[in-house]
């Protein structure tokens, strides 16, 4: 019965861990996706550059929701770099 505890406590301490590393990997793809979504509603980012930033920013998205914030953060800064978007 305590070796079941000790395991759930773990367990428990392993999902706070990547909800924090999710936090902040969702935060940073909240900021950009607001940043880009702006710049296109004013029309200083076309469509298809949005499109691809979207894109991009999924991707980074499906990397945070997996727990790989290491590589969320960086497809978030290789689409900030190659958009013109410099963090």
């Amino acid at each position: 019965m305590r070796m079941w505890h000790v395991a759930a406590v773990g367990a428990a301490l392993l999902c706070a861990g990547a909800n924090a590393a999710q936090a902040g990997c969702n935060e940073q793809i909240e900021r950009y996706q607001a940043v880009a979504g702006d710049d296109h509603r004013t029309g200083n980012v076309n469509e298809s550059v949005y499109v691809q930033i979207e894109h991009e920013l999924s991707r980074a998205s499906a990397a945070c929701a997996a727990g790989n914030e290491g590589e969320a953060l960086s497809l978030i800064h290789a689409s900030e770099v190659r958009h013109g978007y410099h963090p």
